[in-house]
């Protein structure tokens, strides 16, 4: 399953939280024109550095599909982030 939202939340020096909720197909469907120059550049790259472009595109549909219920923290003096993706 496809990833369908990404939360991200900061914590202040303040000790406050700002939250964001990011829904990920309407961010998508902005950056479709950018997402193909991006897999254009990355099938350049996979012939330059001879990799199978088809195994590279494999790895990242797996990546994609595996994100769904990860959570990202990092915590450094006053500040976390924590980043979920549902």
């Amino acid at each position: 399953m496809i990833p369908q939202l990404v939360t991200y939340r900061q914590r202040r020096r303040d000790g406050r939280w700002l939250r964001l909720y990011v829904p990920v197909l309407p961010v998508v469907l902005l950056l479709s024109p950018l997402l193909l120059v991006a897999v254009l550049a990355g099938v350049v790259a996979c012939l330059v550095f001879r990799i199978s472009p088809v195994g590279a595109l494999r790895g990242a549909g797996r990546l994609l599909w595996a994100l769904p219920g990860a959570r990202f923290e990092i915590e450094q003096g006053g500040i976390a982030v924590l980043v979920s993706i549902r």
